[in-house]
């Protein structure tokens, strides 16, 4: 394959546009990103090292499908659940591409746990939103856009909002240091705050969630990286992390 070719078949951003690739070059490492210690969490073929919520195994209707982490939302009878990686992370530099159904629903929790108390993943982590902002009402729900793509959901909103139409790969990174998280969209840092600050209180207060758990305020220091389950097709890929 000449370089032409060569550089047309990989995957990869280039002024915050995901470009076409085939599953194989989008689910792997460039030397560079060994040398800097990323780390795959997903290798394309498998959900090895993926696990349910308070279970082992992966929920039936995730499933890996032409080389992406595939939710399946017609599998609304069958074994369901939110999709976590088995290890958990502290500070960390996440990245992955996400694409959403038409009027879909899903997203990217961090820093989650498994308490007696809960049964699901979101009443203890927050989350990056994934949404087809243009058909999903939860879009224009909240305040100001904080439940759109790429939001930290129900809190705060992305700034700029630089989604992709349905159908189309977007990337994410999320990026937690010393309490400081960051979400990236397309390329672009979309917003930003601090844990553990009357600021961060404040934010938890003005939301649904201490409705949901009064202990949310609190993210643990570390925790699990989650899919969520919406009832809703969508597909994941080139799931990397790096520890800070």
């Amino acid at each position: 394959m000449n370089k032409i070719k060569s550089f047309l078949a990989v995957g990869i951003l280039i002024g915050g546009s995901v470009t076409t690739a085939s599953a194989q070059e989008v689910n792997q490492l460039t030397d560079e990103e060994k040398a800097e210690g990323w780390r795959l969490l997903f290798d394309g073929t498998s959900t090895a090292g993926w696990k349910g919520y308070k279970r082992d195994d992966a929920p039936g209707t995730w499933n890996v499908v032409d080389g992406n982490l595939f939710m399946n939302g017609s599998g609304r009878d069958r074994d369901r659940g939110d999709l976590l990686f088995a290890q958990q992370f502290a500070d960390f530099h996440l990245k992955l591409e996400w694409k959403i159904s038409e009027g879909g629903n899903s997203g990217i929790f961090y820093r989650g746990i498994e308490a007696p108390e809960l049964d699901v993943i979101y009443k203890s982590a927050p989350e990056m939103q994934v949404l087809d902002n243009n058909r999903h009402p939860d879009a224009k729900m909240g305040r100001d856009g904080n439940r759109t793509a790429g939001s930290l959901y129900d809190l705060i909103p992305p700034r700029p909002q630089n989604v992709r139409p349905v159908g189309e790969w977007n990337s994410a990174e999320i990026r937690v240091e010393n309490g400081q998280v960051q979400h990236y969209q397309n390329g672009e840092l979309v917003l930003e705050f601090q844990l553990d600050t009357q600021a961060w209180r404040d934010l938890v207060a003005g939301s649904k969630f201490p409705e949901l758990n009064r202990n949310w305020v609190d993210v643990p220091a570390r925790g699990y990286i989650g899919l969520q389950d919406h009832n809703d097709d969508v597909w994941y890929r080139s799931v990397k992390i790096r520890e800070l």
